[in-house]
């Protein structure tokens, strides 16, 4: 599809001539002769760049800029002038102008413009789509009681910078809780970074978390820096921190008490500004008796305390989550739509489900690629669904078939 142009000059010499540039490389191009005609085509059109003329009768470009830049921030707008200036290049810059291109216009210099305009405006695109690709793939699903009541804890701790400790069993959406807290917060501009305790090494992870300078350590042939770094001004998520060690846990204490951190090699305090999000299948109360977890952390993370619920405490959000799996594989995986009957619907909201929404989610995708048939059925679930211990197969399936 052709990028479309609008050139607004008073000469129509100068229209004339850009256009044969860009036509010639492949661009649409339209006209206007005036600033209001301009503003006009601007809004009917649609353009994805304007070439802007500062000098005109009547409504001068800078005030257009202004009225265009009023109705559509992001549309690109180069301005073109005979009377080149500083001052006037400045205050154009001040304005929103992309560029400012001084007559008569060089072509290569034109089409070099054109070029950086239009690849960042399709990489600002490229990027809210991911945004929004992103947003949509950590978001909660569901509207039951039990979701609520966390949304409702998710509004009251996300404006403040407290540390919040988020409780349940694995699966449940404690990262999408914690993201949804960093969405919803001041930081929200800021970086999110996630480090999983659990599933990095204990000889790393205070590495991880607080860096380590170049030959502080066999193997540290380069300085790194630590995720509390990485999240200044944002938000740290501490997965699973009931998995740290108790020299972990000292130095984690420190952060939060002191805010500042100190890497692995160094005698340098660095001062960091980071919101901490923890979460655990842990019950660290137990953890604190068997003197594996501090109580003195516990309590610096556990200022706001969510529990998250597991997926069998909220089963009437079973079959919206199902609806949104299936709609999430068949865009991104290219998996044929298929439809869940009502007595396999009930059969999934029977479930014990001790893998959580972690495992409705694989159970969706796995029913979509084994599944024959167009409607899933009972009969296809006792293929993919886990046994409860035991039992010989899944209560759901059981007596669903019975129907």
């Amino acid at each position: 599809m052709k990028s479309r142009i609008l050139v607004i000059d008073d000469e129509a010499e100068i229209r004339r001539s850009v256009r044969m540039i860009l036509e010639y490389e492949g661009y649409e191009v339209i006209e206007a002769s005036s600033g209001p005609e301009g503003l006009t085509m601007a809004e009917r059109e649609a353009p994805d760049l304007v070439f802007l003329d500062i000098k005109m009768p009547g409504m001068d470009g800078l005030d257009a800029l202004q009225r265009i830049k009023a109705s559509n921030e992001t549309l690109p707008v180069v301005i073109i002038s005979g009377h080149g200036t500083v001052s006037t290049a400045v205050e154009a810059t001040k304005a929103g102008a992309f560029d400012f291109i001084e007559k008569p216009l060089a072509s290569e210099r034109v089409l070099v413009t054109i070029r950086n305009a239009l690849d960042q405006t399709r990489l600002r695109d490229e990027n809210k789509s991911l945004k929004r690709a992103v947003e949509v793939r950590h978001q909660m699903i569901g509207e039951s009681q039990p979701l609520r009541q966390v949304w409702d804890a998710i509004k009251r701790a996300a404006p403040t910078n407290a540390t919040v400790l988020l409780l349940g069993e694995s699966g449940s959406g404690k990262e999408l809780v914690a993201r949804s807290i960093h969405r919803n917060s001041l930081r929200s501009r800021d970086r999110f970074v996630q480090v999983n305790c659990a599933a990095i090494p204990e000889e790393l992870i205070e590495s991880e978390l607080f860096g380590h300078e170049k030959g502080s350590f066999t193997g540290a042939t380069e300085k790194q820096i630590g995720k509390f770094e990485l999240a200044d001004k944002g938000t740290i998520f501490l997965d699973e921190v009931g998995d740290m060690s108790q020299r972990t846990q000292a130095k984690v204490l420190r952060v939060l008490q002191e805010g500042e951190v100190e890497r692995i090699g160094s005698q340098k305090t660095i001062k960091v500004d980071v919101r901490v999000i923890a979460a655990t299948n842990k019950n660290l109360e137990e953890e604190i008796e068997k003197g594996e977890f501090r109580e003195d952390l516990y309590f610096r993370l556990s200022v706001i305390p969510v529990r998250v619920p597991p997926l069998r405490e909220r089963t009437e959000d079973v079959p919206v989550l199902v609806q949104h799996f299936v709609d999430e594989f068949s865009a991104t995986s290219n998996f044929r739509r298929k439809a869940f009957s009502p007595a396999a619907m009930e059969a999934l909201k029977r479930h014990p489900w001790r893998g959580n929404v972690r495992e409705l989610r694989n159970t969706v995708e796995r029913l979509l690629i084994m599944a024959e048939g167009e409607t899933i059925e009972p009969d296809d679930l006792s293929e993919v669904l886990r046994k409860p211990a035991g039992a010989s197969s899944a209560p759901g399936v059981r007596s669903s078939t019975r129907v």
